[in-house]
């Protein structure tokens, strides 16, 4: 991909356009990218959260209430960190040039499908198919 790619203010990936053309590319890296710099600017301030202190308080029931927002930041803050692999993963794959495309079938993911989910590895046929084995492992067990 040519990272000489300049992407107008306005420009959404199209239809109409060449799959995965290298503008459709580039805008999906700045869409990933962006992604990943908010997710770490929102970890950097749970860890400023968290530095702050505060489990001191002499009330048991707002030391609890403490204890318990910070344990739900932290699980926030753990799905942040694996999304940030899933961005870094589709970001590999923008570089090698198999974004895009189902992992199982190689069929086109879909932009529609890539602009609500940018890391979506597998097209809807096969992320349903998954789901409905998992369905049904889970029934069984």
């Amino acid at each position: 991909m040519d990272s000489a790619v300049i992407l107008p203010p306005d420009y959404r990936p199209s239809d109409k356009e060449e799959y995965m053309n290298d503008m459709q590319l580039e805008y999906f890296r700045q869409k990933l990218l962006s992604w990943k710099k908010s997710l770490i600017g929102q970890s950097m301030d749970t860890l400023d959260d968290l530095k702050q202190g505060g489990l001191n308080q002499p009330d048991q029931i707002d030391r609890a209430s403490l204890e318990s927002d910070k344990a739900l930041e932290l699980r926030t803050r753990d799905r942040a960190r694996k999304l940030i692999s899933k961005i870094d993963e589709a970001l590999k794959r923008i570089e090698d040039g198999t974004y895009g495309y189902c992992e199982e079938t190689g069929d086109p993911i879909g932009l529609e499908r890539l602009e609500v989910r940018p890391v979506a590895t597998l097209s809807i046929e096969a992320q349903e198919r998954h789901e409905r084995m998992e369905k049904t492992y889970d029934d069984e067990v």
